[in-house]
């Protein structure tokens, strides 16, 4: 099926707004308004029907994440990689919402109690996003419990949790003002109709016919299209694109860095899922799968450099045997670049006053720092780890690359 015989993905409605408060702007944001909302076709059964060069990419796309998962070891440790992959993700989910934090700082807040908002909402995709990857693990269909579970985990913790797990019952929209839909980009169904389209998606979400790249594409354009919560709509989007892999099984263990990618290029981004509202879901779905292929090579360059970072390690320590617990912790140290003893002792399953002087050797290498002067409970962190992981960012988000 072309482009140009897709069906229409949705349609525009009229309905008359009216602000639920009283405001004190300008006239055009007081009284009741006519609005063009747009209300998404139902997808669960849709065909998803793409022929041609789109085809070939989102083969390409499908096989490229089910490589990375099967070639990880051959890099570094599925654990090290997977972990800092799902971080990169979560952080770089964030900043497309104007969330932004270094790699250091978000570690750290991660392991302290409070810390400000932004840090308690990147810290709460990141839960978010393992949440939306155990679900997706799990043997057994997707369901809207699921769905909201994870907005809650996404929210529970920051100002906004009195929204965490609500859908919303008024009128959102994007864009213009944060009074009346006046000049809005875009407005998504009335809330009457929120419910059954996100029923449907779910139905949409457990379908196993269809090429994984693809279906996560349509499930990440429908959910933004819906924009069924306050607040967190994109961040949950792109929770589900990894609940679809790891349903369709191409990526059990690795996640590839999609919104890192998306993160970079927001304009195309957002012009793909006009395309989708737009009877375009070719064009969509075609970006998407680029973007797919594109992560899993800036997958594979992480990879590469995590494993440089610790054969520059092995060399500083002295070249530890493979069984000490200083080699051990090396290993390690990438997926947790932030430890103490007791978690040193666990990590290299030996006892506490060996994991101690594995800590002792690395500091004396310089591949671990102490945190602040407290001597109980105190911890140790490999700053480079942080230093790797925010070049890596850079790197990505290089026009041009």
């Amino acid at each position: 099926m072309t482009e140009s015989t897709q069906p229409s993905m949705g349609r525009y409605e009229d309905r008359t707004w009216r602000p639920s408060r009283e405001v004190s702007t300008g006239r055009r944001h007081r009284g009741p308004m006519t609005i063009s909302t747009y209300v998404p076709e139902p997808i669960a059964e849709w065909e998803g029907t793409i022929t041609g060069a789109a085809a070939a990419t989102i083969t390409e796309a499908d096989r490229a994440v089910s490589e990375l998962n099967r070639d990880a070891p051959a890099f570094v440790g599925l654990e090290a990689l997977a972990r800092q992959l799902l971080r990169q993700e979560s952080v770089a989910s964030s900043r497309i919402e104007g969330l932004e934090m270094g790699q250091r700082r978000l570690a750290r807040a991660a392991h302290e109690a409070g810390g400000d908002d932004t840090a308690r909402q990147i810290v709460g995709n990141i839960r978010a996003m393992e949440r939306a990857i155990e679900v997706g693990s799990e043997p057994r269909p997707f369901t809207y419990e699921d769905l909201i579970e994870i907005h809650r985990t996404l929210l529970d913790a920051t100002r906004d949790h009195r929204l965490a797990g609500v859908v919303r019952l008024e009128q959102s929209w994007i864009g213009g003002t944060g009074f009346s839909p006046a000049g809005a980009e875009f407005i998504p169904p009335p809330p009457e109709l929120v419910d059954d389209l996100l029923r449907d998606l779910v139905a949409f979400v457990n379908r196993d016919d269809l090429p994984a790249s693809l279906q996560a594409a349509a499930v990440h354009a429908q959910f933004e299209t819906i924009h069924p919560f306050v607040e967190g709509n994109g961040r949950i989007g792109r929770c589900l694109i990894h609940v679809v892999l790891r349903r369709a099984g191409i990526a059990p263990v690795v996640i590839p860095p999609i919104s890192l990618v998306l993160a970079k290029n927001g304009e195309d981004y957002v012009r793909g899922l006009g395309a989708w509202r737009g009877d375009r879901p070719v064009e969509w779905c075609l970006y998407f799968a680029e973007v797919a292929v594109i992560s899993v090579h800036e997958a594979r360059g992480l990879a590469a450099m995590v494993d440089r970072l610790r054969a520059e390690w092995r060399t500083r320590a002295g070249n530890p045997r493979r069984d000490s617990s200083a080699r051990r912790l090396i290993e390690q140290l990438p997926a947790e670049p932030i430890v103490s003893v007791a978690r040193a002792q666990e990590i290299t399953a030996t006892s506490r006053p060996a994991a101690d002087r594995a800590i002792v050797a690395l500091e004396r290498a310089g591949v671990l720092r102490p945190l602040g002067s407290r001597r109980r409970n105190r911890q140790w962190e490999a700053r480079e780890v942080f230093d790797l992981l925010d070049h890596f960012e850079r790197q990505v988000a290089t026009p041009g690359r």
